[in-house]
């Protein structure tokens, strides 16, 4: 009993020592002369890895915020639904994963103001039956872990099969694991043109807004990096990263 009580002792304490925790101020970054980000590397173009270094959009984005703000930019690997956990703890001083900043994470995390509007598309078979959203009805579907693309299709009812990393999504309908997979539509553009006879559906899933994650207490730096994203949208040069990576932009 008593090893019962201690052990429920420690996970109060450390429920609480996350509820408390606070994330870094703007001072406190440009002190430490770097941002610290949280990623999973599997959504190109929007985070991959290219020889072992994360690559992408939202590199490309927060690398010259970061050097606006006067520092250095640090990656660290993890899955997607780590990262999430990982930025309401204060971990880390940012996550980037093509995060929706949707009502229920707004009350978990800061969010900087979106900088891309995007939607969850469905893939499927070129021979399926499949045709619309309505068609799910009764069939599985793979999803990245954690991701909206999860808890929107369990919302709706529709059975999921969830995976850490996107490519094994994609492979569990390759394989005839799924009827279909829900994903964001620029990383279904990039994966699907890399064969398996896949196809995107016309009809989208959702349309939601990108931003980047912060934790509770770092208001005055999201606010600055607001500033610095508001003047790279207005100037057209985050629409240049995409079109870089020979995508279309939606502005926010």
């Amino acid at each position: 009993m008593k090893k019962i009580i201690a052990l429920a002792l420690v996970l109060i304490l450390c429920l609480s020592l996350a509820a408390c925790a606070k994330g870094p101020s703007l001072a406190d970054v440009k002190k430490a002369g770097k941002l610290t980000v949280a990623t999973s590397p599997d959504f190109p173009p929007f985070e991959s890895l290219e020889d072992n270094k994360v690559v992408g959009i939202e590199v490309d984005i927060l690398n010259l915020i970061a050097k606006e703000l006067g520092v250095e930019l640090e990656i660290v690997q993890m899955d997607f639904d780590s990262v999430l956990a990982a930025i309401q703890s204060a971990k880390y001083d940012c996550g980037m994963s093509g995060i929706t900043a949707n009502e229920d994470r707004k009350k978990n995390m800061l969010f900087t103001d979106p900088y891309y509007n995007a939607a969850q598309v469905i893939v499927v078979k070129a021979d399926s039956t499949i045709k619309t959203k309505a068609d799910l009805k009764d069939k599985t579907v793979s999803v990245q872990t954690g991701t909206t693309a999860d808890q929107g299709c369990q919302d709706e009812g529709i059975a999921v099969q969830a995976f850490a990393a996107n490519a094994d999504a994609k492979a569990a309908l390759t394989t005839g694991k799924v009827d279909a997979w829900v994903v964001d539509n620029l990383t279904a553009v990039q994966m699907v043109a890399e064969g398996d006879g896949l196809v995107i559906l016309e009809e989208k899933m959702t349309e939601e807004p990108y931003a980047f994650a912060f934790a509770f207490g770092s208001e005055d730096l999201v606010a600055e990096i607001n500033k610095i994203q508001a003047e790279l949208i207005a100037d057209g040069t985050i629409e240049g990263i995409f079109e870089s990576y020979g995508e279309a932009y939606m502005k926010p």
